[in-house]
């Protein structure tokens, strides 16, 4: 009897998104489990072969977990913002909007016919208006906050000016790039700017000045691992310091 899988796996694919196999609840008598992956970039017309390779691999762990128990959350998304998906539209001579709107649909068809049992409902697309709210949301609080050593935790960086307001740096137990020593008065004695290159010191997320990695073609600031022997990794193009 022939083993007709285009056949079997329609069927039984069909039948698992009709009802909601992957579908994850909150489920406070089940140990939790969450197994995440890489997300793919939507900047090529499909898939590339290592993408599965890692993703059967998750995914063999994820039913795993199941099977053992645990109510596992297994989502899937896509890094769908950035100088790929720039690089890809500029190439292709379209919008970016729509070679990624148009690549996920690809990517999303093609990973549904490999079978994995990812949770389509919590879906995540960093080019997302709804997505980046939030992680500019959580940037915003990062700078309006420091870290105390005495309380453990993330406190509003208001509570540390009214510390200096007070005694200064006398007695400070918080996270800072380099440790500072002024009096009340010193601080009081400070312009604006003077106060916020104090305060650069002690915002979770800072401004500094810094070399960065300048491409002049791409029009960008690239990460060291998209630099390779003075040359962008895409494109062969110069970068400078």
């Amino acid at each position: 009897m022939e083993y007709d899988f285009r056949e079997i796996e329609k069927k039984w694919q069909k039948r698992w998104a009709e009802r909601g196999t992957y579908r994850v609840k909150e489920d406070p008598s089940r140990p939790k489990y969450y197994v995440l992956d890489m997300f793919p970039y939507p900047s090529g017309a499909g898939l590339h072969v290592g993408h599965p390779l890692g993703y059967i691999a998750s995914d063999i762990y994820t039913r795993y977990k199941r099977l053992k128990g645990f109510n596992v959350l297994h989502p899937m998304g896509y890094d769908a913002f950035g100088l790929p998906a720039e690089q890809y539209a500029i190439q292709t001579g379209q919008h970016p909007a729509v070679t990624t709107e148009r690549n996920i649909a690809r990517y999303r068809e093609q990973l549904d016919k490999i079978g994995f049992s990812f949770d389509w409902d919590r879906e995540v697309r960093t080019c997302d208006p709804k997505y980046y709210h939030w992680t500019q949301w959580a940037f915003l609080k990062m700078f309006g906050s420091y870290y105390s050593y005495d309380e453990n935790r993330a406190m509003p960086i208001e509570r540390l000016v009214e510390a200096f307001d007070r005694s200064g740096t006398e007695g400070l137990n918080v996270a800072c790039t380099n440790e500072l020593s002024f009096t009340a008065a010193r601080w009081k004695a400070m312009d604006e700017a003077e106060r916020e290159g104090v305060l650069q010191n002690y915002r979770l997320a800072f401004r500094a000045d810094t070399l960065v990695n300048w491409c002049p073609e791409l029009g960008t600031v690239l990460a060291n691992d998209e630099v390779k022997d003075g040359l962008s990794v895409r494109g062969g193009y110069p970068v400078v310091q």
